[in-house]
């Protein structure tokens, strides 16, 4: 249930977001600095976040600090550390993450697995646990101090054919927990967010809906359930799906033909979607396309391009 939002500006400034150059990382980003609070921004790609940097600025007037960081990476902590030791970091939204595949297939068939599950649990499962080592010591000593971390809305039932993704997963909801029980008596905050639809390069930018959030809306309405306890799916829908799901026998949604059904659902999803994207960016007479709706279409002509509706297409790794 929703409650009285959280006063960020008595938070002490310098939040940090993860995977920073877009989605929902960009949306947390933006909705803090709106607040009046100067935002650090993290990822692996400089251009986008200089971009995100100059509008942030230009839209809030307040100050924005660039890091580049490749979080699949293992060598990267210390430089972090160094560059926000001088900063009172009092928000930390953990979001970059990274999907095998979007196209869902078995475990073994993953296209270079043995990477992929390395950089799966540097980006998704590592990145936060050090992100928190680096910064609740200072909130600690503050007694103030709020951690966000973004799971995923699957945590709530097994999902075969997604299962490295949502195993990553499942540790980011459980460890957030963990933490918030540990540190809830330090003033401290954390809270995993367990989010099903919301419409960024991972979830393929998928069109809006009543269960299928625009990043910008979702976490709008997820930052009115912060103090709602230590794990919110972050609005009404989301919460209702995730109990319809656990409302379903195991023994039907893992049944073969289940499995099989989604398979299609997904990929027929995808190539319905190229289809549409294909005609938008090469008629003229198309009205001109939002920024969101240019990165959907990027996203599906590189899809049909490299041929990622395969189900052993490569991992994305959002920012």
């Amino acid at each position: 249930f929703k409650v009285s939002p959280t006063n960020l500006s008595k938070i002490p400034t310098d939040p940090v977001v993860t995977g920073a150059s877009e989605g929902i990382g960009r949306a947390y980003a933006v909705a803090l600095a709106e607040r009046g609070l100067n935002v650090v921004i993290m990822s692996r790609t400089k251009e986008k976040l200089d971009q995100l940097a100059e509008e942030i600025g230009e839209k809030t007037g307040q100050k924005v600090k660039v890091i580049v960081a490749d979080f699949t990476k293992d060598d990267i902590y210390g430089d972090i550390e160094e560059q926000l030791q001088d900063l009172n970091v009092g928000v930390l939204v953990n979001n970059v993450g990274a999907l095998p595949t979007f196209i869902p297939c078995r475990f073994l068939d993953t296209k270079e697995l043995d990477t992929v599950i390395t950089k799966v649990i540097n980006c998704n499962v590592k990145t936060m646990m050090k992100m928190c080592r680096i910064v609740l010591p200072g909130m600690e000593n503050r007694r103030k101090g709020l951690i966000v971390n973004i799971s995923s809305g699957i945590v709530c039932v097994p999902i075969p054919l997604y299962t490295l993704y949502a195993a990553s997963k499942v540790f980011v909801e459980r460890f957030s927990r963990g933490l918030q029980a540990e540190y809830k008596d330090k003033g401290i905050l954390i809270q995993a967010i367990t989010p099903f639809g919301v419409s960024t390069r991972l979830a393929g930018y998928q069109k809006a809906n009543i269960v299928t959030f625009m990043p910008d809306d979702f976490v709008k309405t997820s930052l009115q359930y912060l103090r709602a306890g230590d794990k919110t799916a972050g609005s009404v829908s989301h919460t209702i799906l995730g109990w319809f799901l656990q409302s379903i026998p195991h023994k039907l949604l893992h049944s073969e033909l289940a499995m099989a059904r989604m398979c299609d659902f997904v990929k027929k999803k995808t190539q319905t979607r190229i289809k549409i994207s294909t005609t938008k960016v090469t008629c003229s007479e198309q009205p001109a396309l939002s920024l969101h709706e240019v990165q959907r279409a990027q996203w599906e002509l590189e899809a049909l391009r490299s041929q990622r509706i395969h189900p052993n297409y490569s991992y994305q790794l959002l920012g």
